[in-house]
């Protein structure tokens, strides 16, 4: 039996599946009114993901409702929804936002050319697809895996070592799980330093032991939250005292660094509202250095100066001396380990600097930024004090 997709009948919207998230409020012929399903045991909600069936040759007309609750909800105007058919290339669909309509809507309209469609927040990275970035990184020469602990659904946290340099280098990424660029920007990473052809990669293999976890949040990932774990935590405010009761993720991270000391950490994150790349550091940490603030600084105008796709203009303000948030890991690890450490943020919309009306800020931007990132590394490397 196969579904009607003639002029008259209802589409069919589904979201039961790995980061699925919408619920479907009505349904006329292709017209649909939605709204986002919060994380659980959380107020937070951002993130959706859904398929649309029956859609041939149809224009549709999708109403997101209720987003001025949203968590982020500075994050509609001027974004455009994600949408594939073969849910490998992602471009961007006719969006707009109106705040005024029914608690602010984002409004989609697009014709499929098959019977089916995909909508995301962002190209979505599954589970299924981080076991494949797990398992081929893991099998190439010189790289160990080690699972540094269990989530509070079972999942485990992957963490990959690889390099055999006295630096000690942790990039993590998705504490918030539904800022996918940042396991996107994992891949790229990956794939450059297991790359034995790459001379970026070889040259850090050999001054820097590597400690990379992908996913930081498996649980959200596969539940399709936004920002919060299983049981509704932020694991981005957790640092500074992360248990096994509401963060064991933190917690199995936070011991594996303890374990190896920090020398420099990258944290990667999405932003919702600013449409650049930028980096946000520890100017607020209680310890802080000098040289420690130095040698972030030196890295940010390296990065700025490498990659056009990057810029130091827009960003979040600095923390006051003393300030500085310790349950943030940024902060935290930067207090604890003397690191030089940052988070790293790329946009939902797009880069204003750079704006590709097709793709917005995308999965292979998010890739290519990942290698310049590690191309600054070495440089700031060679450049900074012995």
């Amino acid at each position: 039996m196969t579904q009607d997709s003639s002029p008259a009948a209802p589409i069919l919207i589904n979201a039961a599946f790995d980061a699925g998230n919408i619920e479907v409020l009505a349904v006329d012929g292709a017209r649909a009114t939605l709204a986002i399903r919060r994380d659980n045991q959380s107020e937070f909600a951002q993130w959706f993901h859904f398929r649309v069936s029956g859609v041939a040759g149809r224009e549709l007309d999708l109403a997101i409702t209720g987003l001025n609750t949203s968590a982020y909800p500075d994050g509609w105007p001027g974004y455009s929804a994600c949408v594939s058919e073969d849910r490998q290339e992602w471009t961007r669909a006719a969006s707009d936002f109106d705040r005024g309509r029914d608690g602010g809507t984002l409004h989609i309209r697009h014709r499929p050319e098959g019977d089916q469609v995909w909508f995301a927040y962002f190209a979505p990275y599954s589970l299924e697809r981080h076991n494949d970035l797990v398992s081929e990184a893991a099998a190439s020469p010189g790289v160990a895996h080690r699972v540094l602990g269990l989530t509070l659904d079972g999942r485990s946290i992957d963490c990959l070592t690889l390099g055999t340099g006295a630096r000690q280098v942790w990039l993590y990424a998705r504490q918030h799980p539904g800022e996918t660029m940042a396991e996107w920007w994992m891949e790229g990473a990956l794939e450059m330093l297991t790359d034995p052809a790459d001379p970026h990669g070889r040259a850090l293999r050999q001054a820097c032991t590597f400690h990379i976890v992908p996913n930081c949040n498996p649980d959200g990932s596969a539940r399709g939250h936004l920002r919060t774990n299983a049981v509704g935590v932020n694991l981005n405010r957790e640092w500074h005292e992360p248990s096994t009761e509401r963060s064991p993720e933190v917690l199995a991270i936070r011991n594996a660094m303890d374990e190896t000391g920090v020398d420099f950490a990258i944290d990667v994150h999405g932003d919702e509202a600013i449409p650049a790349v930028f980096l946000a550091g520890f100017e607020g940490i209680p310890g802080l250095t000098p040289e420690q603030l130095a040698g972030y600084q030196r890295y940010r105008a390296i990065l700025d100066r490498r990659t056009p796709d990057f810029q130091v203009r827009r960003g979040y303000p600095e923390s006051r001396p003393g300030q500085g948030n310790l349950a943030m890991s940024t902060n935290q690890v930067a207090e604890r380990f003397g690191a030089v450490a940052m988070t790293l943020e790329m946009p939902f919309k797009d880069n204003a600097d750079l704006p590709d009306p097709v793709h917005g800020w995308s999965a292979e931007r998010s890739k290519l930024l990942a290698r310049d990132c590690l191309a600054a590394l070495w440089e700031w490397l060679q450049t900074g004090p012995a």
